[in-house]
C-alpha cells in the first residue's frame, strides 16, 4: 500500500473544523469558558455525606489512548450473587449550570471524535484531569451500587456519592485478549494485587447480565469502526476496531447502571431524560433483507425474532456478519432522547431490549449525562429538580439533534481521511462487499484501508452482502467522496 509522504493531520483538522461549523457545532471554547477552566484550583472537595470508598480495588477500562475517564467499576462477591459498584465522575461539582463551561457543553452536547482531533465537550484541564477518574487520584463520584443475582437479574440497588481512587488504568484490547485467552495479562493488570481475580469476577457478572438481556431480545450486532493510525502528523492507515470481551463487560455494566439511574429518579418522582430507540419504521426493509438471504421475519417488529435471525447469519457467514450488522443498524434508525415524566411512560430501547434507560455514565463526554447527574444530586438531597419538564423537553430535542450532527461530522471527516489515503491509488482494484443497495445508491466497503465508497457503475442486481471486485475511479478529500466502478462491467 502506498503511504502518504507529507503531513496531513492539519488538512483533516481544517476539514473537521469546517464541517463542525456547518453542522452548528462549536470547535473552540469561548474566552470566558477558558478563563473559568483555568481559574479552577483543583479537584472538587468531598461532600460531608460522601462515603470513603478509596480502599476498594477500582479500575477503569477504556481505549488505549483515552484520557477522559468517566467511570470505574469494582466487584464484591456476596454468596452466589455479585455486588457491582460503578463510580461515575462528579462533573457537576466543578461545572455549574449556566456557567460559561456549561453553556459550551449545552451548545455542543457531546465530545466530537474526529480522525485528526478530539473536540472535547469540556476543556481538557477538566475532562482529562480535574473531573477525570485518573489512576492514583482521589476523585468525587456518584456510585451506582447494584447486586447481580446468579441468574443475571438485578437485585437491590442504590445511588450515592463517594470518594474513589482508580487503582489501575486498563485498556480494552489488552484486557479483552486476556479474558478471551488469546493474550497474557497486561502489565498494569498483573501489577495490582488481586486485580486479575477482580476482572474475572466482573466478567462473569457482565456475562450474566448480557444473558438476560439477550433472552429478552437484545440485538447481537457487530459493526466495524475504523481507528486512525498516525506517524506524527502523517495518517498511515484506517484499521478496524474490533469488539472484544472487555468492551462487552463495560457495555453491560453501563446499561445496567443507566437502568438503575432511571428507576432511581422515577422512584423519587423526578422527571428525566431517557435514551430510546423506537420500534423500527423500516421493519419491512429489514424483513426484505432477511428474505433475500433465504430467511424469514414476522410481519410485525419483534426484537427476539430479529436477534435469532442475526444469530443464524453469524453462524452461516461469520465473515459477512459485520456488513449485515451495518445494514441492520442503518434500518433500525438512530436513538434519541425523550422526556420521561412521573406516572407516564416513554418507549424503551428496541436494540438493547430494556425499558428504563437514562444516559448517565459519561458526564465528561455527553451533556445529557451531566443533566442526569444534576437531577440525581437534587434527588439525593431532597431538593426540587433543577430542570423543569419544559426545560428537559427542549434539551431532549436539542441533544438528539446535536448528537446526530456530531455523528455526521465524525463520519464525514472519516470519509475525508479515507479519501486522503486512497487519493494516490486511483485505478487500483480492490475486493469489496456491498453494504447498502437502495434507490439512492449502492455502497461498498473495502478492507485496507477500512473505507466505504459509492459504486457508480455495475451495481444493477447487487444486494447487501454480495462480494464484488471494484476499481477506484475518483476521490474528493474535502467532501469525503470515494467512487468505484465494478470490475468487468461497462460504465
Amino acid at each position: 500500500m502506498d503511504q502518504p509522504t507529507t503531513a496531513n493531520r492539519a488538512r483533516l483538522r481544517g476539514i473537521a473544523r469546517r464541517v463542525m461549523q456547518e453542522r452548528g457545532l462549536l470547535p473552540d471554547f469561548s474566552p470566558e469558558a477558558v478563563a473559568q477552566a483555568n481559574a479552577i484550583a483543583g479537584p472538587a472537595p468531598a461532600y460531608p455525606s460522601a462515603r470513603d470508598l478509596r480502599d476498594l480495588p477500582w479500575a477503569s477500562i477504556d481505549n488505549d489512548d483515552s484520557r477522559d475517564l468517566d467511570q470505574l467499576s469494582v466487584a464484591q462477591p456476596q454468596g452466589d450473587a455479585v455486588r457491582i459498584l460503578v463510580a461515575i465522575a462528579d462533573v457537576d461539582a466543578l461545572v455549574h449550570r449556566n456557567s460559561p463551561l456549561d453553556r459550551h457543553a449545552s451548545a455542543n452536547t457531546t465530545s466530537v471524535y474526529t480522525v485528526p482531533q478530539v473536540f472535547p465537550m469540556l476543556p481538557e484541564r477538566l475532562s482529562t484531569d480535574l473531573t477525570s477518574l485518573n489512576e492514583g487520584q482521589d476523585r468525587l463520584a456518584y456510585v451506582v451500587d447494584m447486586v447481580v443475582e446468579p441468574a443475571g437479574t438485578l437485585g437491590r440497588s442504590d445511588v450515592y456519592t463517594a470518594v474513589v481512587r482508580n487503582r489501575a488504568k486498563l485498556a480494552y484490547d489488552g484486557v479483552g485478549a486476556w479474558l478471551e485467552g488469546t493474550g497474557s495479562a497486561p502489565d498494569r493488570l498483573a501489577a495490582v494485587p488481586g486485580m486479575e481475580e477482580q476482572m474475572r469476577i466482573q466478567d462473569r457478572a457482565a456475562q450474566a447480565l448480557k444473558g438476560v438481556r439477550h433472552a429478552h431480545g437484545a440485538l447481537t450486532l457487530r459493526t466495524i469502526e475504523a481507528r486512525p493510525v498516525f506517524d506524527g502528523d502523517v495518517l498511515l492507515d484506517l484499521r478496524p476496531d474490533e469488539q472484544n470481551r472487555a468492551k462487552e463487560l463495560i457495555e453491560d455494566f453501563m446499561i445496567a447502571a443507566n437502568g438503575v439511574t432511571a428507576r432511581f429518579l422515577a422512584a423519587k418522582g423526578f422527571p428525566s431524560l431517557r435514551r430510546v430507540l423506537r420500534t423500527p419504521e423500516k421493519w419491512g426493509q429489514i424483513a426484505a433483507l432477511a428474505a433475500a438471504l433465504g430467511d424469514e421475519l414476522p410481519a410485525a417488529p419483534a426484537a427476539p425474532a430479529l436477534n435469532a435471525f442475526l444469530g443464524r447469519r453469524r453462524q452461516a457467514d461469520p465473515a459477512g456478519f459485520a456488513d449485515l450488522s451495518l445494514s441492520v443498524v442503518k434500518l433500525l434508525g438512530r436513538g434519541e432522547y425523550a422526556l420521561d415524566l412521573p406516572g407516564e411512560s416513554v418507549p424503551g430501547h428496541f436494540g438493547l431490549a430494556v425499558n428504563d434507560y437514562a444516559h448517565s455514565t459519561a458526564p465528561n463526554r455527553r451533556f445529557p449525562d451531566l443533566v442526569t447527574q444534576r437531577l440525581l444530586k437534587a434527588a439525593l438531597r431532597g431538593a426540587a429538580p433543577e430542570y423543569s419538564p419544559a426545560d428537559l423537553q427542549l434539551l431532549a430535542a436539542h441533544c438528539t439533534a446535536q448528537e446526530d450532527n456530531a455523528a455526521k461530522v465524525e463520519r464525514q471527516v472519516g470519509k475525508s481521511a479515507a479519501a486522503l489515503l486512497l487519493a494516490a491509488r486511483i485505478g487500483q482494484s480492490f475486493d469489496s462487499v456491498v453494504t447498502g443497495a437502495a434507490a439512492k445508491g449502492t455502497w461498498v466497503r473495502i478492507a485496507s484501508p477500512t473505507a466505504e465508497g459509492r459504486l457508480v457503475s455495475g451495481y444493477a442486481g447487487l444486494k447487501v452482502g454480495d462480494r464484488v471486485r471494484v476499481k477506484l475511479v475518483h476521490t474528493d478529500v474535502d467532501r469525503g467522496f470515494i467512487d468505484f466502478d465494478r470490475v468487468g462491467h461497462p460504465s
